[in-house]
């Protein structure tokens, strides 16, 4: 029976960290920007640009 009390209480020091943490990621504005994933795969890749260096001059 001992080991019930123990087990909730674990449980409710793991529940408030998570409590904490989603608390800490709301106002540090983890959560702000609910538009921008959706259409995000939408728009096409900027091609990058090949950094070749021509070394037959040296």
């Amino acid at each position: 029976m001992s080991v019930i009390i123990i087990l909730i209480g674990f449980s409710l020091i793991v529940a408030s960290g998570f409590l904490f943490a989603f608390i800490w990621a709301n106002r540090s504005g983890q959560f702000e920007d609910d538009y921008t994933p959706s259409v995000r795969i939408l728009f096409d890749d900027e091609p990058k640009q090949s950094q070749h260096v021509n070394r037959d001059n040296d």
